[in-house]
């Protein structure tokens, strides 16, 4: 059976930064200490991240015989490449995640839009305490790993690891916003797995998840760079901490990624709105 409500599920409450900052805090904690009971999944992705790098680099490392430097990487930066995006891949997560679009499905949403919080904010804030775990758990093993094995790029801007850093907050916040957003298509479609499998086949792609982007001709780079967000999900971190562009661009690409965050999270927040506005529920 299927029910459609006209109007959205709304309930107001006074605004307090304060209260809605510690509830925020208190879904990171949570969405943290949630991750971290998935131990034997985090030691299974620490073996495959550690094998997958071992394999990836070795091809990569064949391109930069004769002294090449293929998309103006030497050796060593294509080492930090490979293996500090062995290490961020589960920290941004640009796989298929279903939550939202499952809630739909269910009905449950509605008890979503009943909570004191945005749904939005509340499933952003769980995401990021997944991507803080992510570091701890499946990020520094990795990147020790490849360090013992292979030489790699010591950054060597002072600036260069905060910037790596804020980057990677950055490249979190627009992979779940567009995560966030492939999920919201349930409302319309109810089932969002299609939208799913295209999103995981853009994001892998066109965010340098297979290959360096600048490995590409000049025009593609530019076209993916300014028109759309993928480049900011994983290849800029990785350019900013080996420093592959000059400082200026290093630091405007991080500029980049903020505009696109700006760009994205008013349009989520305005989809969710359509969205809510005929409210499908499927079940019963």
């Amino acid at each position: 059976m299927t029910f459609a409500f006209a109007r959205p599920l709304r309930v107001d409450h006074p605004p307090d930064r304060r209260a809605r900052l510690y509830r925020f805090g208190a879904l990171v904690g949570a969405g943290f200490r949630r991750w971290s009971t998935y131990r034997q999944a985090a030691l299974a992705g620490l073996f495959t991240n550690t094998v997958f790098g071992v394999m990836i680099y070795s091809l990569m490392r064949a391109l930069t015989e004769d002294g090449r430097r293929p998309g103006g990487y030497d050796a060593a930066q294509l080492a930090t490449y490979v293996w500090v995006g062995q290490g961020i891949l589960s920290v941004v997560h640009a796989w298929t995640w279903n939550e939202l679009a499952d809630r739909v499905r269910s009905g449950d949403v509605t008890a979503d839009l009943l909570r004191p919080i945005d749904p939005f904010e509340a499933f952003l804030a769980a995401d990021l305490g997944r991507a803080a775990y992510a570091v701890l758990a499946r990020m520094l093993v990795p990147v020790l790993a490849g360090a013992l094995m292979f030489t790699m790029y010591i950054p060597q801007r002072p600036y260069t690891i905060p910037l790596f850093v804020l980057s990677l907050i950055l490249g979190t916040v627009l992979s779940f916003t567009l995560r966030y957003l492939v999920n919201l298509g349930a409302f319309w479609l109810l089932d969002a797995r299609g939208l799913g499998a295209v999103w995981l086949l853009a994001s892998g792609v066109f965010a340098g998840t297979f290959f360096p982007l600048r490995f590409l001709p000049d025009w593609a780079q530019v076209v993916l760079w300014f028109g759309t967000p993928f480049p900011g999900l994983f290849q800029i971190p990785l350019d900013v901490v080996v420093e592959r562009p000059g400082p200026a661009q290093q630091i405007g690409s991080v500029v980049l990624q903020l505009v696109w965050v700006a760009i994205l999270v008013p349009l989520v927040l305005r989809v969710q709105r359509a969205a809510t506005d005929k409210l499908v529920i499927q079940g019963g």
